[in-house]
């Protein structure tokens, strides 16, 4: 089963550094356009493993690199035995055997195929994979019912369910047509106040700050109107579909809110860090100020567009980045340099307890190298 990237497994891999061996981070593309078989998904892991295999480790002692080896045929290994493919669009193997650290990830979404070995994971792929939607509830109301999910690992999972049994047109028995048409609307407001309690008890109760309403437009007024002000504060869209969707059509349906509340939340948020970086505040823009603040514990937020990166320096004793050479300015160590500058800025904010965005929808870091940062001081 295919799934869900969290910032605290992020932290988790973001905190491992390999102290005996090495640490080897895979990760493979399933997409099934680009990976429709399990052929094809075997030679991508044969294709990526070879290469890793042939490059170049005489830096290495003679137990690593038998630790190294050892660690890419347990790789393959797990994957012709013990991998199930079950939905993942993507997948993530992290190994370091001398330091005893195995983890799998069936992913919910693609990532760029990759390999690395190194002291550190590498998780800048996983970043765009944390979605800022998940525990989101989606409500589906009827007339009659009242459904309820949570958005979890890429999927909708129901919560809750309401029911009231609104009476048709051939029970009307002896009452008027106006009489009954009054006693069917206050039965139906009854549900909809039903539905709403429930709904407005799941918010607390998951703690969800975002909902989704999926009902009719001439039902959605009515519905908003039964809600209490903090459930209506949560609702950021609603959409309509089929009155027997099931949870993967409903998710179907209400992607597109989700994308655009996601569109809404970067701008707000890029919008703070503009304003920031103009008056000299709380912000930091480009790789030298962003890695500086990031190694200080700054970063409340770090910003990149997705395809930045360029290779800056780290120090092996403390991890400080940097983006010069030289030693480092806390404890003189020579600087050791890295391709993948990107890396080192999501683990120190991910280490101290920060969070990362990867922009999709704004291209307003591009005058700042695609690297921006909010900090808490």
């Amino acid at each position: 089963m295919a799934g869900m990237v969290t910032w605290p497994l992020l932290r988790e891999l973001a905190g491992f550094r390999a102290e005996k061996g090495c640490a080897i981070s895979l990760h493979v593309n399933l997409d099934p356009s680009d990976v429709p078989t399990a052929g094809d998904a075997q030679s991508r892991m044969n294709a990526l493993l070879n290469a890793a295999e042939k490059t170049d480790r005489t830096d290495l002692t003679h137990e690593q690199r038998g630790a190294l080896k050892a660690d890419f045929e347990r790789i393959a290994r797990w994957f012709d035995d013990d991998f199930d493919r079950d939905g993942a669009q993507g997948l993530a193997v992290f190994s370091a055997g001398l330091d005893n650290y195995w983890r799998t990830l069936q992913l919910s979404e693609p990532v760029p195929d990759s390999v690395k070995v190194g002291n550190d994971f590498y998780l800048t792929p996983l970043v765009p994979l944390v979605s800022r939607a998940a525990g989101t509830i989606v409500a589906v109301v009827g007339r009659e019912q009242g459904q309820m999910y949570r958005l979890t690992a890429g999927r909708l999972e129901e919560i809750a369910e309401h029911y009231d049994d609104t009476p048709g047109q051939h029970d009307q028995g002896g009452w008027s047509q106006s009489r009954y048409g009054r006693h069917i609307e206050k039965l139906v407001q009854e549900h909809l106040k039903g539905v709403a309690e429930e709904l407005d008890r799941s918010r607390r109760q998951l703690h969800s700050p975002k909902i989704v309403l999926v009902c009719s437009e001439d039902m959605r007024s009515e519905f908003m109107d039964a809600l209490s002000k903090e459930a209506r504060d949560s609702v950021v869209g609603w959409t309509s579909a089929d009155a027997h969707a099931g949870p993967s059509e409903l998710l179907d349906a209400v992607t597109p809110v989700l994308e655009k509340t996601e569109a809404k939340d970067e701008a707000e948020v890029i919008e703070r860090w503009r304003e920031e970086a103009g008056r000299g505040g709380r912000a930091a823009s480009g790789w030298e100020q962003t890695l500086e603040a990031a190694s200080d514990a700054r970063v409340e937020l770090l910003l990149f567009q997705e395809g930045s990166d360029r290779p800056a320096y780290r120090c092996p004793a403390c991890a400080r980045a940097t983006t010069s050479d030289g030693s480092c300015p806390l404890d003189g160590t020579r600087l050791e340099e890295v391709d993948a500058g990107l890396d080192l800025a999501v683990h120190q904010t991910l280490a101290h307890g920060g969070a990362v965005w990867a922009i999709r929808h704004h291209e307003d870091l591009g005058p700042v190298e695609g690297i921006g940062a909010l900090l808490r001081f």
